[in-house]
């Protein structure tokens, strides 16, 4: 039992903030949320171990619903992952799963690796053999052949080569399915602006994959894609930047239906939406339009103003975007006039929800995993503070940020 005390605890249910609050922690589950001295009173926490956080506010542990870890945030990790072997990869994306857990996510949606090697991090953390956040995967995102991240190894061209690739996915044991409906700027081929699949071979993905219970994320930067994937009934929009040859192409009917349809939004807000620069690719892949990031923080308050439902998500690990950065990410959110309480929530309660977690993790609330975070002061105050986790907590297993 573990009692851990605070000056704030932000419950992240309906933006509940607790003073001088405390969480109760029963193996990897939380017992009970409220006042300290309450918590202190009650029979379970005779002999628990205490943990006081003066100065510190807990908050549940933060969601990345967009990361690849086999990709190492140089100038051109496409090259990088080609050319590692299995071995150097694997250990490379255990690397990247400590990052994050150290920038304290302690969720992450890993949408897009090769071969099957997420589920081999995704084992190696859920045995406690090593650090890094629960993971649900997708192992290789579905694309057409020479489409967007051809390379990790699932290239399909027909319905039932589509079909087929979700049934193995699900066989292997993916908990969601990726499918690049565009194509993409860091890839040769399709330019990120070109649909790659057309509607009919979207909604096999779509159906397939719901009959099996699995959830949908489509990878969409063009208003073709975006469309398609909001007609096929996907779960989730990747990017969404309505990005056009010459700079973007936003559609008020087609951001409409998504609110219509309760598709989550992941725009993938990282450290290029804060500091905007061209961005360098690798193997021939495709400029960023003109003007597109920063324009995007405008399309991205015109989508909170109309009710899409946006989450945190990075795409950590594509050219210079570190994993363990996630809280630039969160910062770019708030640049695009979304107040520091609903940041928050993108990254915890509402993440959960689009990823299918709610009743698992995203709040602080007596039955769910224990995913916690202290930081020092108030980040409704002031996000910056989550650049510095004093603790991270993880189904009840406590980390040091800086021992990690």
């Amino acid at each position: 039992m573990q009692l851990l005390t605070a000056d704030r605890v932000i419950t992240g249910a309906c933006r509940d903030v607790i003073d001088g609050g405390a969480v109760l922690v029963d193996g990897s589950r939380i017992l009970a949320v409220g006042p300290a001295a309450q918590l202190r009173a009650r029979p379970e926490a005779a002999g628990a171990g205490v943990r006081d956080l003066p100065g510190h506010s807990l908050m549940p542990g933060l969601i990345d619903c967009h990361v690849h870890l086999g990709f190492d945030a140089s100038e051109a990790p496409i090259d990088h992952m080609i050319a590692a072997s299995d071995d150097d990869l694997l250990a490379e994306m255990l690397r990247n799963a400590r990052r994050l857990l150290a920038a304290g996510v302690t969720t992450a949606r890993e949408l897009g690796a090769r071969g099957l090697l997420d589920l081999k991090v995704q084992e190696a953390v859920e045995e406690w053999n090593a650090p890094g956040p629960r993971l649900l995967v997708s192992n290789q995102p579905i694309t057409v052949t020479g489409g967007h991240c051809w390379f990790m190894g699932c290239e399909r061209d027909d319905r039932d080569g589509l079909c087929r690739a979700v049934r193995e996915h699900h066989n292997a044991g993916a908990q969601v399915i990726k499918v690049m409906a565009t194509g993409g700027f860091m890839t040769a081929g399709p330019a990120p602006w070109d649909a790659q699949f057309g509607l009919d071979e979207l909604r096999v993905v779509v159906d397939e994959a719901h009959a099996l219970g699995k959830r949908v994320a489509a990878h969409a930067h063009g208003l073709a894609g975006i469309r398609n994937s909001v007609a096929a009934g996907v779960d989730t929009i990747e990017h969404c930047s309505w990005a056009a040859e010459t700079g973007e192409n936003f559609d008020e009917e087609v951001a409409a239906a998504i609110v219509d349809k309760g598709i989550f939004v992941c725009p993938t807000t990282n450290v290029h939406a804060l500091r905007p620069r061209p961005r360098r690719v690798s193997l021939g892949g495709h400029r960023v339009p003109e003007n597109l990031l920063q324009r995007r923080r405008e399309r991205l308050g015109r989508l909170r103003q109309m009710g899409v439902r946006l989450v945190a998500g990075t795409d950590a690990g594509i050219n210079l975007v570190p994993h363990d950065a996630y809280v630039a990410g969160l910062q770019a959110l708030e640049a695009s006039g979304m107040p520091a309480e609903e940041v928050i929530e993108c990254a915890t309660s509402r993440a959960a929800q689009a990823c299918g977690l709610e009743a698992v993790t995203g709040t602080l609330e007596p039955g769910k995993d224990a995913d916690l975070l202290a930081v020092p002061g108030d980040p409704v105050a002031d996000l910056s503070v989550l650049y510095h986790p004093a603790m991270v907590m993880t189904r009840g297993r406590v980390y040091d940020p800086a021992a990690i």
